[in-house]
């Protein structure tokens, strides 16, 4: 069953430096339409391809999202990296669960051994020691012996492995709607009712 008011304590977002940016700034802005808290953890790689990819000015980071999410009644909650003792990092401090999106190899091998090197690996350590869901895109190809024995680690662990693979029985029309397809994916496994993609069997 879908959880629309899961929404009252937010998401936290993690957007890390595997290629795919689009897909975690699309689900944010998905969430804030639904009035859903967004708790945003960018690392500096992640930063670097918001660059690379979406133009995004990376030195001046509160004010590109300030204008970035300028049409969104609600803001996102921006954590730097480095802020080591934000909320987020404590299990006392309630939210709905993260999804890390994408999710690169660095960062999904730094939440599967438990190194907790940085904000983002800490509050992803949180909803694993609180039993909170945690759902990771992992965004690499080919993958090799060591991607997939820290995805199966974090699959028994419960975690959320939804992978940046686009589908095509919908006859995606543009850009957009692949990126829809993927980010409606990630919403159903976050519980949250969302209507971005045609399912099958719909007509």
């Amino acid at each position: 069953m879908m959880e629309t008011a899961n929404a009252a304590s937010g998401w936290i977002v993690g957007i890390t430096g595997a290629s795919g940016a689009i897909y975690g700034v699309r689900l944010c802005e998905s969430l804030l339409e639904r009035r859903i808290p967004v708790h945003l953890v960018v690392t500096d790689a992640g930063w670097r391809v918001l660059r690379e990819e979406l133009g995004w000015d990376s030195a001046r980071r509160q004010e590109t999202l300030a204008q970035k999410f300028a049409g969104f009644e609600a803001k996102p909650r921006y954590y730097p990296i480095n802020d080591i003792g934000a909320g987020i990092a404590s299990g006392s401090y309630r939210t709905a669960g993260m999804a890390i999106v994408p999710c690169s190899m660095g960062t999904l091998s730094g939440i599967a051994h438990g190194a907790s090197g940085n904000l983002l690996e800490r509050a992803a350590d949180v909803m694993l020691k609180e039993g909170r869901k945690l759902i990771v895109v992992p965004r690499e190809t080919p993958l090799n012996a060591i991607h997939l024995e820290n995805m199966l680690k974090l699959s028994r662990l419960g975690v959320k492995i939804v992978p940046a693979m686009p589908a095509f029985y919908h006859k995606p029309q543009s850009m957009d709607e692949l990126i829809d397809f993927l980010v409606g994916k990630v919403m159903d496994s976050m519980g949250i009712d969302n209507n971005l993609f045609r399912r099958w069997g719909d007509e």
